[in-house]
């Protein structure tokens, strides 16, 4: 199956300017789980979210399709990382306890997934799906940050970006569904780290390739008259939006 990769380019990147999933999300999933043996993180990136997993669970699968994100994930006793596409793994059949998702399902092939998913799930093992939105931090800011979501690099983002902009509820999802609390990301950054951070996203770095230019440029002039002295920290919310369910 065909590997749709947005992010090996800025791989080491992504692992140091891409923000961290709260406990509290994953002290909820684990409470979900009957059993805390194994889970496997799919489409692991740089394994943020395998290293949360990594509290509750006994071991950790964390595959992601990228040779280059994988390289650049953090090294933990619990987690074993493999370089496999999410439809098709060597996981043993009933053998996860829990599945978890994060900011990936947009680019698998649904059904081939949810059958994988199914297949190497214990019976009544979870299935744990979520995306964030766009960062809010101020009002000044936050314009400056949706012009250049929507207007700048908004016609470089793929067409599966919608389904993160629609919270995944047009995403299918043929499980015994949960309702899953509100979860956020939270950081405090200066205006260097939140530079860094645009510049993982997949949009800035097809607007490169198109106009050999950085697409930040365009909004920095506002961006440093929004924020402020560069070196001021501050108060960053990403609202987190899960899918959960029961499978088998």
């Amino acid at each position: 199956m065909d590997f749709k990769d947005y992010f090996s380019a800025q791989a080491s990147a992504y692992t140091r300017y891409r923000p961290h999933y709260p406990a509290p999300l994953f002290e909820y999933l684990a409470e979900l789980a009957i059993d805390h043996q194994l889970a496997w993180d799919c489409a692991t990136g740089s394994g943020q979210a395998a290293l949360g997993l990594a509290n509750y669970f006994e071991k950790v699968i964390a595959t992601d399709a990228s040779d280059e994100q994988i390289a650049n994930a953090v090294v933990h006793d619990r987690i074993t990382y493999v370089v496999v596409p999410a439809e098709k793994t060597e996981i043993t059949s009933g053998s996860v306890d829990l599945i978890a998702v994060a900011q990936a399902l947009h680019w698998f092939d649904f059904d081939t997934f949810y059958a994988e998913a199914g297949r190497v799930l214990k019976k009544r093992g979870v299935l744990a799906s979520w995306s964030y939105s766009l960062l809010r931090i101020s009002s000044a800011i936050d314009r400056v940050l949706d012009h250049f979501y929507t207007n700048v690099v908004g016609p470089f983002w793929p067409p599966e970006r919608k389904l993160v902009d629609d919270k995944y509820q047009p995403i299918p999802f043929p499980f015994e569904e949960l309702v899953a609390p509100l979860f956020q990301m939270e950081a405090r950054w200066n205006l260097d780290r939140l530079v860094g951070y645009l510049g993982t996203w997949s949009s800035v770095q097809k607007y490169k390739d198109k106009h050999s230019t950085d697409p930040i440029e365009v909004v920095m002039r506002d961006l440093r008259r929004a924020w402020g002295r560069p070196e001021d920290e501050k108060e960053i919310h990403w609202p987190i939006h899960m899918r959960v369910g029961l499978v088998q």
